[in-house]
């Protein structure tokens, strides 16, 4: 499997990242960037968990830019 899934990140007010997958019902969130990363893995890994392989991962982390008005 080649296949790579894309998920959106979001930081939260507290601190936390919030991950959703862009191609896929997956869902998780972390209390900082390293635990993300590892339930990210964890949420794939589980969601294929009838393939012999899981896709590659790739995270996109959305900044919000303060508005002005």
């Amino acid at each position: 499997m080649n296949q790579i899934i894309v998920f959106e990140v979001s930081q939260e007010e507290d601190g936390g990242f919030v991950a959703e997958c862009l191609t896929e019902e997956i869902f998780t969130q972390g209390d900082n960037w390293e635990e993300l990363k590892t339930n990210v893995k964890e949420a794939v890994t589980g969601y294929y968990f009838d393939q012999p392989t899981i896709p590659n991962i790739k995270l996109h982390l959305i900044k919000e830019v303060n508005k002005i008005f």
